[in-house]
């Protein structure tokens, strides 16, 4: 669709932030480039490596190493290695890592090239070839002399499974009974391995309907509706965070919290709308990631959406921001589960003519990664189903926004479309999170209008659309743990 014809981003002014919690990595290739200079570092007199292999597919690897300094401090540092043979680098995180030949170079960059005597420094890469453990590191020109140890080569899997396996649940929580979530094949699994589905709701913007985020109503949501998942919306522009980025970064902060004390799982939304393109806001999301991430790194109940609703942009546009950001989550919360916006305001590219196609011509290449899809009912109807249905044999999906109204977010429920949506998502364990749990004077908004200001959050001040998706929400959850 044209952007007149899916106004939904232009009429309810959603933004959201991407911010950076690691460094921007550069990869080079070989024949293009080379390896180029060393940074000026002091030199170093040994060192030991430890390479890992976290994750193995027919023909290709993702790589983890960590160098440890058993020398004098320095300033700056350049791991070399030799690729074992057919192995090629071809993207990486919290190193800048080039390539001639079997001949690779990692350097540090801006934020860890400190390492003292005995200090780390980790890094990842994604190789093809097979993942035989490189040879020959040498850390500034010194040889390794604290040698090299490996972890064994990991069974390509779709679902990996745990080294322990978890003890039963002690509360009943959703939280509590899932624990860390992860990708497992097209799936959201739980600590178990097990599909599960989360069903929630968003935040309207934060810097418009702030007083609806209380004790009281994240009560109601947690207790009464027993949601499993809260979104925090955080509109990038739109008077958003880049007019407050500490005071944004703290309420998102804050509802983190308050949905973990509650054993409710927290997508941090970077809700970028105006512009469409993500790229323009890279430097706030960075920021933005790499503080929360941070902050965050050692809850289970965080999910990290960084960017909501990417339009007038190409699907390679969006793969070039969530290759630089990315990897700042995973520097700090290396574990988290990540969404991914998708072409044409999230709708896997359909609204632009395009399908999930284009996404599986050219994947990210991380693990516990998820593509967003969003759809109106009233606006968005079987062509679009058509369209989740066949990407849901292919891709992880998760429906960080849905509503049961046009893409205005006005006018009229549509129960019959809803129903129709709801039912789809549910049998293929899609995860859903409906817009707006807010007092919104518009369709969508969960509450009647002036809700919020009056403190009361029960059933009598539920509007149309808070009324039927309450009740697809305190269904019981199906979480299973053996």
């Amino acid at each position: 669709m044209t952007r007149t014809e899916f106004p939904m981003a232009q009429v309810r002014r959603r933004a959201r932030l991407a911010a950076a919690l690691g460094a921007v990595v550069s990869l080079l290739t070989a024949g293009a480039l080379g390896i180029g200079t060393a940074t000026t570092a002091s030199a170093a007199e040994g060192c030991s490596v430890s390479f890992k292999i976290v994750n193995q597919w027919s023909g290709g690897f993702q790589g983890d190493v960590t160098v440890k300094n058993l020398g004098s401090p320095v300033s700056s540092w350049n791991l070399q290695w030799t690729a074992a043979s057919g192995q090629t680098v071809s993207q990486a995180w919290n190193a800048t890592v080039t390539q001639s030949g079997s001949a690779i170079s990692a350097k540090n960059v801006s934020w860890n090239g400190n390492l003292g005597t005995n200090g780390t420094a980790t890094f990842g890469f994604i190789s093809s070839g097979g993942g035989t453990t490189p040879s020959a590191f040498t850390l500034n020109g010194v040889a390794c002399t604290g040698g090299v140890t490996s972890s064994p080569s990991a069974t390509p899997s779709t679902s990996p499974s745990p080294s322990v396996t978890p003890s039963q649940p002690t509360g009943t929580t959703p939280v509590a009974i899932n624990g860390q979530l992860k990708v497992c094949g097209v799936n959201l699994c739980n600590q178990y391995n097990k599909p599960i589905q989360l069903r929630g709701m968003s935040t309207h913007g934060l810097q418009w309907f702030w007083g609806c985020y209380n004790d009281a109503s994240i009560d109601v949501l947690a207790n009464d509706w027993k949601a499993d998942v809260f979104r925090a919306a955080m509109y990038v522009n739109e008077d958003g965070y880049v007019t407050d980025p500490a005071g944004f970064t703290a309420k998102v902060n804050t509802l983190v919290d308050e949905a973990e004390q509650r054993g409710m799982y927290s997508i941090i939304d970077f809700h970028t709308l105006t512009p469409g393109d993500p790229n323009v806001n890279l430097e706030n999301a960075k920021t933005f990631f790499r503080n929360v991430a941070t902050r965050n790194a050692a809850k289970k109940n965080v999910i990290y959406e960084i960017a909501n609703e990417p339009n007038g942009v190409s699907w390679e546009q969006i793969r070039t921001y969530a290759n630089q950001v990315i990897p700042i989550i995973k520097a700090a919360d290396p574990d988290a589960v990540i969404l991914v916006g998708t072409r044409g305001w999230s709708s896997l590219g359909v609204s632009n003519g395009a399908t999930h196609q284009e996404i599986l011509n050219a994947p990210l290449n991380f693990d516990n990664i998820m593509y967003t899809f969003h759809f109106y009912a009233a606006s968005h109807k079987d062509n679009y189903r058509s369209e989740v249905r066949a990407a849901a044999a292919k891709l992880p999906l998760f429906v960080t926004e849905w509503g049961t109204v046009s893409a205005t977010g006005g006018g009229a429920v549509d129960i019959q479309s809803s129903t129709a949506w709801l039912d789809l998502l549910d049998s293929l364990k899609i995860s859903h999170v409906n817009w707006t749990y807010s007092d919104a004077n518009e369709g969508s908004g969960a509450f009647r209008s002036g809700t919020c200001a009056g403190g009361n959050y029960g059933t009598s001040q539920l509007s149309e659309s808070g009324q039927f998706v309450r009740s697809r929400i305190v269904t019981a959850d199906n979480f299973p743990t053996s």
